[in-house]
């Protein structure tokens, strides 16, 4: 943990060298593991060709996937703030990247310490915190062993289980567009960064009517 109380980052080379704290390194060799079989490749239930995750494997390869532990801390609300901490920890990277880098950046931030069994914890303080990395140009989700979130193009393939509890973050593209289908803010949200051009009071009525329609 730094000083800010931001936790501390490790990049996916970082965990194959081994240079990680020894009581961390099992964990994030599994997620690192995880990452590489199941996202980069593609699946037989995926319902479209091509990785699960199109941007995992450039990711990795340009050394801007980093993952980070949570361990003692209790509460939504804690929790909630130290993922704002990381959010911002975030911008102020991306801020120092070319603008092609910024797209593969991406932060995991695991969670051991929730049940595995239990997602509501964990989807309730994704849905809490989506609101502000969304208007901040980012997106948050959640992945854990019983995650139930269907996937785009097969409704019965669940693309975001994973063998830990997990948040993932990274920045917002305009293939997010049905990620965003639930709220009029954040459609409003993605409709500013994709079609500025749109009024505001024109992007807001589109919204309502893409939500509505939802």
């Amino acid at each position: 943990m730094r000083e800010n109380g931001t936790p501390r980052l490790w990049s996916v080379r970082d965990v194959d060298h081994g240079t990680v704290p020894a009581s961390d390194l099992p964990l994030l060799t599994e997620i690192v593991r995880w990452s590489r079989e199941f996202l980069v490749p593609g699946h037989p239930e995926l319902g479209r060709t091509g990785p699960v995750c199109p941007y995992t494997k450039p990711s990795q390869q340009r050394n801007l996937f980093y993952l980070t532990v949570l361990r003692g801390v209790r509460g939504i609300a804690e929790i909630g703030a130290r993922v704002q901490e990381l959010r911002r920890h975030y911008e102020e990277l991306a801020g120092t990247l070319a603008e092609n880098e910024r797209q593969l950046l991406t932060f995991l931030l695991l969670l051991p310490e929730f049940d595995p069994e239990d997602a509501t914890p964990l989807d309730d303080l994704q849905r809490q915190a989506k609101p502000d990395f969304v208007a901040s140009g980012l997106m948050i989700g959640q992945f854990h062993p019983t995650c139930e979130a269907p996937g785009l193009w097969n409704p019965d393939f669940r693309p975001l289980r994973a063998p830990v509890p997990l948040l993932a973050i990274r920045r917002m593209l305009a293939a997010d567009l049905p990620f965003l289908l639930d709220s009029d803010g954040s459609l409003d949200a993605y409709l500013a960064r994709f079609a500025p051009a749109i009024p505001a009071r024109a992007r807001a009525q589109l919204a309502g009517r893409l939500v509505g329609a939802g």
